[in-house]
């Protein structure tokens, strides 16, 4: 195994909730870099499923094993709270073309505006389709959800959804 890049890098969400796609996307750049911080993203105009201290309280219990990964939250612009952390690169996920039109245009910005980095990772084709909303859907009407996301995820789904 190389050596690992320098960091601390970010990989910034709302993960409401976290999926197996995500654990995935924090167990490849944890053997990359350095130190890696899991941000959830805390913003009040959005309507969530889970508080942020929920889905911190979940990524922390699904990320333990990574001795390397942080979770903390924060609000405002991702490039004030990564000039307060010293951190100069974000790490995000892609499953499709889509995902990179949209990332594409944050990473431009957030080098023009802060002059961080943004490192894109493939998804893993087995995750490809995942998304959060997607799997509140699936448990929200009673299915099964234990093929996607970590087991204490699909715990605290069932107790929201009441199934």
């Amino acid at each position: 195994m190389s050596a690992k890049l320098g960091g601390p890098v970010i990989c910034p969400g709302s993960f409401d909730p976290v999926t197996l796609g995500h654990l995935d996307i924090f167990a490849r750049a944890s053997e990359q870099f350095e130190s890696v911080v899991i941000a959830v993203l805390q913003n009040p105009a959005k309507s969530n499923l889970f508080s942020v201290e929920e889905r911190m309280e979940m990524l922390k219990v699904a990320t333990a094993e990574w001795k390397n990964i942080e979770v903390t939250s924060f609000q405002g612009l991702l490039v004030d709270f990564c000039k307060s952390r010293k951190i100069n690169a974000i790490v995000k996920g892609l499953r499709a073309v889509s995902d990179f039109d949209y990332e594409l245009q944050m990473a431009q910005l957030n080098h023009q505006i802060g002059g961080v980095e943004t490192f894109f990772m493939s998804s893993n084709p087995t995750y490809s389709f995942l998304s959060s909303s997607m799997t509140k859907e699936v448990a929200r009407y009673g299915g099964s959800v234990d093929q996607l996301v970590p087991t204490n995820v699909a715990k605290a789904l069932k107790l929201k959804f009441g199934n």
